[in-house]
């Protein structure tokens, strides 16, 4: 399987996931909270959802819930285990109303306290200071991995058990019944309980990418690596800001994201970009609509294979000796792929002859039976293609359908980008100030900029910026060549990228 991210409704995605497929799932879905401080994104799948999550106070809320979890239960394999990530407002509820009788109360595992710190405002009760993250298993099968953690500095040495080895490492002996006692050494740290005290993501640390709730990747890198081994496939159906599926792929986990909002999927996608190297997995980013360019250049097999996928056929799984033909419909009808537009008679004279070799008996039958002999799938069509088909139904009985890529899946075309600049001087240690201003237009409307200051086209798009509202940055260079790059980001998810050559002396000069 190869891993995906998913534009879409979670309730939707995880109906048509297979049952017992997956190895973990880590959810951390909105909080029954303050509702303007639920909008963290604020584009149109977001708001949506917050309004469907709303209609009603917390009985409605705990079902719009309750029926996501059902979906969730019925993909976790038996050896599985879900977490859920909540707070005060609604832990009680969701632990009573929709775990304990989805999974049952013998299933539950641990409820793990996520304690913090941070500044405590005056008030007339105790701040909370801490996150509930309920663990449940899918049977008493589950995978667990023991976690440990450092004791604290010099913990341990001035203790009298504690002795050194001929290393000078620090051990004491852990006694067993009826067995030889064994070394247990101060460097294994101890093993972890259900409190868990980690930060959370300060202004300056360094994974922060702006996401208000972003979650430590020290914490999902615990959850991952006590209930899943490598290869085992992880689900988040509330990716927000992506630190499951980020986690996942350092950790060699297969995973599958989701979220309803265009910038929570394509912040993640970045952010994924951003960390790519020899080691890292190929992914999907699935979107409500493809970007028109980019299906058009695709390798031809990648594209016909994919097409027909989507169309409900079965590609071959071989490139040549196909008599022309790229793949079939579950009732063996023949199915031809032009990864091109405008495609003009002579396509349909070559297929006819085509389908007549590959299955003759077939072929026969469809034409005696007045069912369709073969698909054509291809960008557009000429008139010469349109008017030569025509004729073969009208004529011959020979039923041969024209279908546009467009009614498969649908398109867009990705949004315009241009970028200007403007030279603000130097500073005070010679530094040459530039401002950008990214101007975009699409159809759709944009969503957000992302920026890449030093641009290596071998490794790739590299954002020190995700997530930029404005598309005005300022930036300062030393003197010699640079290569900037900018995406753009429409509401549907399309990008488009604009790379600028820029040579800093005594002036600023744009090279091609």
């Amino acid at each position: 399987m190869i891993n995906q991210l998913i534009l879409g409704d979670n309730l939707e995605v995880l109906k048509k996931i297979e049952s017992e497929t997956v190895d973990m799932i880590y959810l951390d879905p909105p909080f029954f909270s303050n509702r303007n401080y639920e909008v963290i994104w604020g584009d149109k799948g977001e708001i949506r959802s917050f309004q469907d999550r709303w209609a009603g106070g917390i009985e409605h809320y705990i079902a719009w819930l309750k029926e996501r979890v059902e979906q969730m239960h019925r993909i976790l394999k038996p050896t599985g285990s879900f977490f859920l990530h909540c707070d005060w407002h609604a832990n009680a509820e969701i632990k009573v109303e929709i775990l304990n009788k989805i999974f049952g109360s013998s299933n539950f595992q641990n409820e793990i306290i996520w304690s913090y710190k941070r500044y405590t405002a005056a008030s007339k009760r105790f701040q909370n200071l801490h996150d509930t993250i309920f663990w449940y298993s899918k049977s008493k099968k589950h995978i667990f991995n023991e976690q440990r953690e450092a004791y604290g500095e010099n913990s341990g040495k001035k203790d009298s058990h504690y002795k050194k080895d001929e290393k000078g490492n620090w051990f004491r002996w852990q006694k067993r019944k009826n067995k030889e006692p064994y070394k247990v050494y101060l460097s294994d740290g101890r093993r972890v309980g259900d409190v868990w005290e980690m930060s959370i993501i300060n202004a300056s640390a360094k994974e922060r990418i702006g996401y208000p709730t972003q979650k430590p990747e020290k914490l999902l890198e615990r959850i991952i690596s006590c209930s899943t081994n490598e290869k085992d496939l992880i689900l988040d159906p509330f990716v927000g800001g992506g630190t499951t599926i980020a986690v996942a792929e350092k950790l060699n986990r297969k995973w599958i994201g989701i979220d309803q909002s265009v910038q929570a999927v394509k912040v993640t996608d970045l952010r994924l970009q951003k960390d790519l190297n020899l080691f890292s997995k190929p992914y999907v980013v699935q979107l409500h609509k493809y970007d028109y360019d980019e299906l058009r250049n695709r390798k031809a097999f990648e594209f016909e294979t994919w097409i027909i996928e989507q169309f409900g056929g079965i590609p071959n799984k071989k490139q040549h000796g196909d008599f022309g033909i790229d793949g079939k419909t579950k009732e063996n009808t023949p199915i031809q792929v032009k990864r091109s537009d405008n495609i003009g008679r002579n396509v349909i004279d070559n297929f006819k002859s085509a389908i007549e070799r590959f299955d003759k008996t077939l072929y026969n039958k469809n034409i005696t039976d007045k069912k369709t002999t073969g698909f054509i799938i291809a960008f557009s069509f000429g008139r010469g293609a349109v008017a030569e088909v025509a004729r073969l139904k009208n004529k011959e009985n020979i039923i041969i359908e024209l279908i546009p890529v467009s009614k498969i899946v649908p398109i867009a075309l990705k949004p315009k980008l241009t970028v200007i600049f403007n030279d603000l001087g130097t500073d005070n240690k010679n530094l040459r100030k530039i401002e950008f201003i990214a101007q975009a237009e699409s159809e759709s409307g944009i969503e957000f900029f992302a920026w890449n200051w030093k641009f290596n086209k071998e490794k790739g798009f590299s954002p020190e910026i995700l997530l930029d509202k404005t598309g005005k940055q300022t930036y300062k260079f030393k003197a010699g060549s640079h290569k900037i790059a900018i995406k753009v980001i429409d509401t549907e998810g399309l990008e488009n990228i604009e790379i600028i050559n820029l040579k800093v002396n005594g002036k600023i000069k744009q090279t091609d």
